[in-house]
C-alpha cells in the first residue's frame, strides 16, 4: 500500500491532467461548501462568477509558470539524489522521515519565508498587493498571484529542494497537499471554532489565514504560513482576530474599487507605491 503511494507520486509530475484534477476538484468541493456554511456574507461588485473570472485568470497563469518550474524541480531532485546532497541524505532519513523533512523545508522556504519577504521588501510587496487587493476572499483567491510573484515563489521552492534534497515523490506529495490547503484556507467557510482553533496549532486554518487578509496592519503582516502554522508561532508572526471584525482588501497602496480590474492589477508591480 505505502509502496504504491510512493510509486504514484514519483511519476505524478508526468501526469499534469491528474495534478490539475486535485486543484479543480478541491476548488469545486469548497465552492459548494462556501454556499452552505459561509464565514462572511461577501459583497461582490457584480457577481461571484465575475470575481472568479479575474482570480482564475491569475490562477491559470500561475499554473502555467509552475508547470515550467516542474522541469527544474525534477532536474534538481535527480541531481540531489545522484550526489546524495541535502538534509534527507545527510540524516539518512527513512521514507517517512524524508516526506516530513521535505514538507517542512518546502513549507518554510516556499511558503513562510518567501511570503514574509514579500511583506517586508517594497519591490516584492508591489507584486503581492494583487493577492491582498481582493475585497472578497473566497476559494478562487488562493492562487491569485501576479506572474512575477509566481516566479519569485518558484525560486524559493527550488532553494528548498537544494537544501533538503527532496526526492520527487516527496515534492509531489507536498505540492498536492499545498494546492488543497491553498483552496481550503482561502475558502469562505465557517468551521466550528473548536475545530478551526485546534487545527491552527499545527496547520493553517481558514480563520487563521483570513486574519492575514484583514485590510489593516499589523494583521496583514502576520500569519504567513502556507500549510504549517508552526513557523508563525515559532517566529512570532502569529495573530488572531475575531471573524466579526474581518474586512478584506487594503487600507492603502491600491484602490479597493479596482480589485477586479485585471489590467490595473497586472501593472501594479511596475508602479511606485503611494501611501
Amino acid at each position: 500500500m505505502f509502496d504504491k503511494i510512493i510509486a504514484y507520486f514519483s511519476t505524478l509530475e508526468q501526469r499534469p491532467v491528474e495534478r490539475m484534477a486535485f486543484i479543480i476538484g478541491s476548488m469545486l468541493i469548497l465552492w459548494i461548501i462556501e454556499g452552505a456554511i459561509p464565514l462572511l456574507a461577501l459583497k461582490y461588485k457584480k457577481t461571484k462568477w465575475k470575481h472568479a473570472s479575474v482570480n482564475l485568470t491569475f490562477t491559470v497563469i500561475h499554473l502555467i509558470i509552475h508547470t515550467g518550474f516542474g522541469f527544474l524541480i525534477v532536474k534538481l531532485s535527480d541531481w540531489a539524489s545522484a550526489n546524495q546532497f541535502g538534509l534527507v541524505y545527510w540524516l539518512n532519513a527513512s521514507v517517512i522521515g524524508t516526506i516530513i523533512i521535505s514538507a517542512l523545508a518546502l513549507d518554510l522556504f516556499g511558503g513562510w519565508l518567501s511570503h514574509m519577504i514579500e511583506h517586508k521588501v517594497p519591490l516584492f510587496w508591489r507584486m503581492h498587493i494583487i493577492h491582498h487587493a481582493d475585497n472578497n476572499v473566497d476559494v478562487t483567491s488562493g492562487l491569485r498571484h501576479h506572474p512575477l510573484e509566481s516566479v519569485w515563489r518558484g525560486l524559493f521552492f527550488l532553494i528548498a529542494i537544494i537544501i533538503c534534497g527532496a526526492p520527487i515523490y516527496a515534492v509531489m506529495i507536498y505540492q498536492t497537499i499545498l494546492t488543497i490547503f491553498v483552496a481550503f484556507t482561502h475558502a469562505n467557510i465557517s468551521l466550528p471554532l473548536w475545530l478551526d482553533k485546534g487545527l491552527s496549532y499545527v496547520l493553517v486554518s481558514p480563520n487563521m489565514h483570513k486574519v492575514h487578509h484583514h485590510w489593516k496592519q499589523p494583521y496583514t503582516d502576520s500569519n504567513y504560513g502556507a500549510v504549517f502554522s508552526i513557523w508563525d508561532r515559532l517566529f512570532r508572526t502569529y495573530s488572531e482576530l475575531d471573524k466579526s471584525k474581518l474586512r478584506y482588501g487594503l487600507d492603502r497602496y491600491y484602490s479597493n474599487d479596482k480589485d477586479e480590474d485585471l489590467a490595473s492589477l497586472m501593472k501594479k508591480p511596475f508602479i511606485k507605491l503611494e501611501e
